[in-house]
């Protein structure tokens, strides 16, 4: 059963509210545990630059099917 196009886009809404919710989720843990080590004076942590990492992921995989495509 093909999916309308309202369905479609609210499938694709949630996945992305859902992807976004997950990684402040995670920088705000990685925020409190850089306040917690300079709280017992450890060096604090730089935030992840999310957007760098997800690009070097994209770069990664784009290799990799490129890699995967010459080799077939």
């Amino acid at each position: 059963m093909k999916a309308t196009k309202p369905q479609l886009m609210a499938a694709l809404s949630a996945a992305i509210q859902a992807y976004l919710a997950d990684e402040e989720a995670v920088l705000q843990q990685q925020q409190a545990i850089s306040l917690g080590l300079a709280a017992f004076g450890g060096p604090p942590s730089p935030p992840v630059n999310l957007w760098a990492l997800s690009g070097r992921q994209e770069s990664m995989q784009l290799r990799l099917l490129m890699q995967r495509r010459s080799f077939r």
